[in-house]
């Protein structure tokens, strides 16, 4: 029989709705699950048991006694630990911020709330969400569920372990170079990268530097459509952000047949190995097996990669600066590492970037005259060992920069692109394999669209179905 913690969200929260499952039910299942694989896995760092369990009763109540239930109602979620829940530490992964505890809700953790959910854990992340390893000073790392040798990825990759091992249904990330699609892709869940503004951040360091966006994480296309229906919404603090028009907490359908695919393993400019490139051309040339439109295209991303580095180094002097200036020995090596190459920049410099960039949108949109969609892998390497801090080099090329094998997902950033990661199986090492659906920015309803009928069409086979961990071995 499933466990209640295994339920997908849209189903636990039918089930709720119809006094099929109590809310206290399914926390019980989630903490029982958390109890039985945390101490392994290390996605959450912090749990409020007592108040998650008062939650839960109150949610049960409600039900009971016919009242107004919201979209989540009941439903406990993870939240990333670089977003504030009242009465618990926001740590941000670093020494700095070990005893900061959280006096108010943050805008997205009030939206949520507001709509029933129990904000009952903080997950995982590197500290102040730099770089795509789960691991930091002040909890260490976090392990892939499939294998704990492994890395969950980064930033969000707290949240995609606690996801892939069943200890919540629904998680926040925060996406800047792919910190909610690759952890997915790593530990076989979901992630989605909205448009810039969809889920606001008023709070945000600069807002000339706009490329971190917040964003939901889950099992299905479906429960991250559900979730994000919440996150969604404008809030005049935060200048890009925009009514949530057509955001909605169920997913149109589809038909694939319809649908003009783009198929890229690279962009033609992303190091990605051999192996990666090998499954995702087998994907692709399974999808048009099955009849659908899949033509090997890319967008022109240009200097892509120049553009992230000048605008990542800016927007970490923004955020860091004073940081490492006053506080170096408490902070780690990637917060130096990108606020220090950010002080090599020159203004020239600085100006070409936003010229370029401006270039490669306009290119971009412009390629969806075309195309629906743009698939390409989410991760360019299968899971690696946590104990290394980044990918050093692809099939014997060194890597350039700790974020430089990240391409495939940071290049779609610089073009402000909004992008799902599903799970499609697994690859030859017996890993998670993710794929990325990618749409020019305002398209998330139509992207999300084309990935939950992907995922469909994914999961009618075993071998490209969402892979599931050994839960005893975790535990």
């Amino acid at each position: 029989m499933t466990e209640p913690a295994d339920l997908d969200a849209t189903e636990a929260r039918r089930l709720i709705g119809a006094k099929a499952l109590s809310p206290v039910e399914l926390l019980d299942s989630c903490l029982a699950r958390i109890a039985a694989t945390n101490p392994k896995v290390n996605a959450l760092v912090t749990v409020d048991e007592e108040g998650a369990r008062a939650a839960a009763k109150a949610a049960e109540k409600a039900v009971m006694e016919g009242k107004p239930l919201g979209r989540l109602h009941g439903l406990p979620i993870a939240v990333k630990d670089n977003r504030d829940v009242k009465g618990m530490k926001t740590t941000h992964g670093s020494l700095l911020y070990k005893d900061n505890v959280a006096t108010e809700d943050d805008l997205g953790s009030q939206r949520l709330r507001a709509e029933g959910a129990i904000l009952f854990a903080k997950s995982n992340l590197p500290e102040f969400a730099a770089g795509a390893n789960t691991t930091n000073r002040l909890f260490g790392p976090t392990g892939n569920p499939f294998d704990l040798t492994k890395t969950s990825s980064g930033s969000s990759g707290g949240s995609a372990a606690a996801l892939a091992a069943g200890m919540c249904p629904l998680a926040t990330g925060s996406d800047y170079g792919g910190s909610l699609r690759t952890p997915a892709a790593f530990c076989g869940v979901t992630g989605f990268r909205p448009s810039l503004g969809l889920a606001p951040s008023p709070d945000m360091g600069a807002y000339l530097s706009p490329w971190g966006v917040n964003g939901p994480m889950a099992r299905t296309m479906a429960d991250a459509a559900l979730l994000l229906s919440v996150q969604a919404g404008y809030d005049p603090r935060d200048p890009f952000s925009h009514p949530a028009d057509g955001v909605e907490p169920n997913i149109p359908a589809v038909d694939l047949a319809s649908v003009r695919l783009a198929a890229s393993a690279d962009f033609g400019i992303a190091p990605v190995a051999g192996e990666i490139k090998d499954v995702f051309n087998a994907r692709a040339e399974g999808l048009a097996g099955a009849g659908l439109t899949v033509e090997a295209a890319s967008p022109d991303f240009g200097p892509a990669h120049e553009i992230f580095e000048i605008t990542r180094g800016i927007a970490f002097l923004v955020q860091h600066h004073d940081r490492v200036m006053t506080q170096r020995g408490d902070l780690d090596r990637n917060v130096i590492d990108n606020t220090e190459r950010g002080l090599t920049f020159k203004a020239v410099e600085i100006a070409w970037a936003q010229r370029e960039q401006a270039a490669l949108y306009r290119r971009f949109v412009a390629f969806f005259e075309r195309y629906d969609a743009l698939i390409a892998p989410a991760a360019a390497v299968s899971p690696f060992p946590h104990s290394e801090l980044y990918v050093k080099e692809i099939d014997g090329t060194p890597m350039e920069t700790y974020m430089r094998w990240l391409a495939i997902t940071y290049i779609p950033t610089m073009a402000f692109a909004c992008a799902a990661a599903i799970p499609c199986g697994r690859d030859g090492h017996g890993l998670p394999f993710g794929l990325q659906v990618i749409g020019p920015r305002g398209a998330d309803r139509k992207v999300m669209a084309i990935a939950a009928a992907l995922e469909a069409h994914f999961a009618a086979s075993a071998d490209t179905a969402r892979p599931v961990p050994d839960f005893a071995a975790l535990a």
